[in-house]
């Protein structure tokens, strides 16, 4: 049942932000005493603390929600999910393709280790952003001069990561919206390349390094497609703080990573026809209803979420008590003025947050323009600088 924003932004905004400090500072904590002397196991112990932030996250997207995730995957690839190093690529068609995902890692057992390469502004997030900052996701500039040297120094530091991990990378630089579609088509009908429809034109310098640089230690990439039904809302972070549920059909593919090219120009060819590809999947579906043939998997609904969730509720709840008891903060008037500040923050906090997941509010279609323009004129000195 929906409910109001403003009466479950507060409350769940309390409960995340508190316990997300929580666990912030216990990351901190292991990252400058345990870290230093062993790296492998400073992993371990911030792969569990970090899902103690994370399920509360699944439990919004299970629980509190309700929203349903309809996997459609070979039985036998479903079977090496979160037993295997993984790069994982996506079409960024909604709001919360990434909560998807770490629904998906939390049923294969490697929620903890589900990274991903963003862009930097992601890292200074309320305490989301910096616990991804204590656990190797691979932050960006969007800048290649300065990607590059990032990118490949991140591969580099995930070389000897002790368990399994997915690293999740979405092509297509940004979320999908119908003005950067315009764009995409814009720019596909001057380079005679395939019109997209349901997809935006993958940029492949990204993957492009991290198959070269990972294909020794990372034996597959999984090829997910996300789709929502049409005669619903789209699914988005505010509306799953109301309770509004969703379905999100999901389609994974396994490739070895052997199978791809070994040259640049190979690599980046067959990421640009695996999306040509999916486009075309994904108009199928859109045409005839028909999302996939492939098995569907049942990932149930864990009820670990629904303890850490508890287990928060019942020691924030006695915790905060016992302060107001002991500071008797709410006898006096600076007291309730310091509690209203703090339910402020937490309110503007989650506001940010919320805000950061909305695909209008992700890279604008001039940046990539930009780039895009950039991207022509280096290729055009290259070949005039050709002997």
């Amino acid at each position: 049942m929906a409910v109001p924003a403003a009466l479950a932004i507060v409350p769940i905004g309390m409960l995340f932000i508190l316990s997300g400090l929580v666990v912030n500072l216990v990351q901190a904590f292991f990252y400058v005493l345990i870290r230093p002397l062993s790296k492998k196991t400073y992993r371990k112990i911030n792969k569990v603390v970090a899902e103690l932030l994370l399920l509360e996250l699944i439990w919004l997207f299970d629980w509190w929600a309700g929203v349903k995730v309809e996997l459609y995957m070979d039985s036998q690839a479903f079977e090496m999910m979160g037993k295997e190093h993984t790069l994982l690529i996506c079409n960024h068609k909604s709001d919360i393709d990434w909560l998807v995902g770490w629904v998906i890692a939390q049923r294969a057992g490697c929620l903890g280790s589900a990274l991903a390469i963003m862009k930097k502004e992601a890292k200074f997030l309320p305490v989301v952003g910096w616990s991804m900052w204590f656990s190797d996701y691979v932050f960006l500039d969007r800048t290649w001069a300065k990607d590059e040297n990032t990118l490949k120094s991140g591969f580099k530091r995930l070389s000897d990561f002790p368990m399994p991990f997915w690293l999740a990378l979405f092509v297509e630089g940004t979320r999908f919206t119908q003005a950067k579609l315009q764009a995409a088509q814009e720019y596909a009908a001057s380079r005679g390349l395939p019109l997209p429809r349901n997809v935006l034109i993958p940029r492949t310098k990204g993957f492009v390094s991290a198959v070269t640089h990972m294909r020794s230690y990372v034996p597959a990439i999984y090829d997910c497609t996300v789709a929502v039904p049409s005669n619903q809302k789209p699914p988005t972070l505010l509306r799953i703080i109301r309770g509004q549920p969703a379905i999100v059909k999901l389609q994974i593919k396994r490739y070895s990573m052997q199978e791809l090219p070994e040259t640049s120009d190979g690599i980046a060819q067959w990421c640009k026809d695996l999306f040509v590809t999916k486009d075309a999947f994904l108009e199928t579906y859109r045409a005839k209803d028909l999302f996939s043939t492939k098995q569907r998997q049942d990932i149930g609904r864990p009820i670990k979420s629904l303890l850490v969730v508890s287990f928060w509720s019942c020691l924030l709840v006695f915790g905060v008590v016992e302060f107001f008891l002991w500071s008797a903060l709410l006898t006096s008037w600076e007291g309730i003025v310091i509690l209203v500040a703090a339910l402020v923050l937490v309110t503007l906090a989650m506001q940010i947050l919320i805000q950061s997941s909305e695909s209008e509010r992700s890279t604008p279609i001039e940046a990539f323009q930009q780039d895009s323009a950039r991207e022509r004129l280096l290729q055009e000195r290259a070949v005039i600088e050709t002997p």
